[in-house]
């Protein structure tokens, strides 16, 4: 696994941040808003069940907007030899 170099961004992680203390964020809200702030000012490389579940929140169309920024932020830090 190379070395990544992309992070989650100051606003993401603000967003991640919020949805985790937020009580009515649903579970798919929370494991993605874990997975970008945990990748925040690190090198750490999105998980292969973790970049599973981003890609299925941009692809339907029932996740919301806010749901849709965390996966791409966790999904534009995945491993690209996936």
């Amino acid at each position: 696994m190379g070395k990544n170099i992309k992070a989650t961004s100051k606003k993401m992680a603000s967003t991640a941040s919020k949805i985790l203390s937020d009580p009515k964020a649903s579970k798919t809200q929370k494991s993605l808003a874990g997975s970008a702030l945990s990748q925040s000012g690190t090198t750490k490389q999105t998980g292969k069940k973790m970049e599973s579940l981003a890609s299925k929140v941009v692809a339907k169309s029932k996740y919301s907007t806010k749901s849709k920024k965390l996966a791409g932020s966790v999904l534009s830090q995945s491993n690209k030899a996936r």
